[in-house]
C-alpha cells in the first residue's frame, strides 16, 4: 500500500475504467455463437438442443460411460433418461458422498452450471444443488455440462456480478477440457480434470 504522505493520488482516487459489459446481450444468439466458438477452439464439444430434448441429449452424450456421477439437485427427468439408457447413476448425496476412489472408477459426471462466459469460453460452477461438490467435475474423465441460454453472459465482469450473489460458494471455472503444455510445450490433456468436456446448450 501507499505510505502515508507519499505523493500521488490515494488508492481510493484511482480511476478504474474496467469494461463491465459488452454490446453482446446475455442469452442472445451472438453470445451463444461466441461461447460455442471459444469452446470448440478449446477442443470441447458443443451440442445445442431444446428444453424438451435435454434428457435425451444428455443420455446420448453419456451413452458409453458405464456409471455416471451426479449432484443431488439435477432434474429427475434427466436421471430417468440416463438410467433408461442402461447406465448406473451414482448420486453424490449428503450423508452418502462418493469417495475419490469411487469417482475415479466412474466414466462421467453430469452437472448443470451457474453461468457461462462467452468472451472466454468459460463454464462456471459454484456448488449449487445441480452442480455439486468441486471434486465431481474434477475426477471423472468426461464432464457433460448443461448450460441454459439465459445463463450465458458476454463478459467476465457480468459473470462475477452474478457469482457475487453467493460469495460463500466454492467456484470452479472451466475453459475447455483440462490441458497443460508445461513440459516442452507438448499439450497433454486430462492432467487436472476431465479430458472430455461436452457442453449441452439449451436454446429455449
Amino acid at each position: 500500500g501507499r505510505a502515508p504522505g507519499a505523493p500521488g493520488p490515494a488508492p481510493a482516487d484511482v480511476v478504474r475504467g474496467y469494461r463491465a459489459a459488452t454490446d453482446v446481450a446475455p442469452g442472445s444468439e451472438g453470445a451463444l455463437a461466441l461461447l460455442a466458438d471459444r469452446l470448440l477452439d478449446y477442443r470441447a464439444a458443443v451440442i445445442r438442443c431444446r428444453a424438451s430434448e435435454v434428457a435425451a441429449t444428455v443420455a446420448a452424450q453419456l451413452a458409453d460411460a458405464g456409471a455416471v456421477a451426479v449432484p443431488p439437485g439435477l432434474p429427475q427427468a434427466w436421471l430417468d433418461a440416463v438410467r433408461a439408457s442402461g447406465l448406473t447413476v451414482l448420486v453424490d448425496a449428503p450423508g452418502d458422498l462418493l469417495t475419490a476412489r469411487r469417482l475415479d472408477g466412474t466414466g462421467a459426471v453430469l452437472t448443470a452450471c451457474r453461468v457461462a462466459v462467452a468472451d472466454t469460453g468459460t463454464i462456471v460452477l459454484d456448488g449449487g444443488p445441480d452442480q455439486g461438490r468441486r471434486v465431481l467435475s474434477l475426477v471423472p474423465d468426461r464432464h457433460v455440462c448443461v448450460v441454459r441460454a439465459d445463463q450465458v453472459v458476454a463478459s467476465v465482469p457480468e459473470a462475477v456480478a452474478l457469482l457475487g450473489e453467493h460469495p460463500e460458494r466454492p467456484q470452479t471455472w472451466i475453459s475447455g477440457p483440462s490441458a497443460t503444455s508445461d513440459i516442452e510445450l507438448v499439450r497433454v490433456e486430462g492432467v487436472h480434470g476431465p479430458r472430455d468436456l461436452r457442453v449441452v446448450v439449451v436454446v429455449d
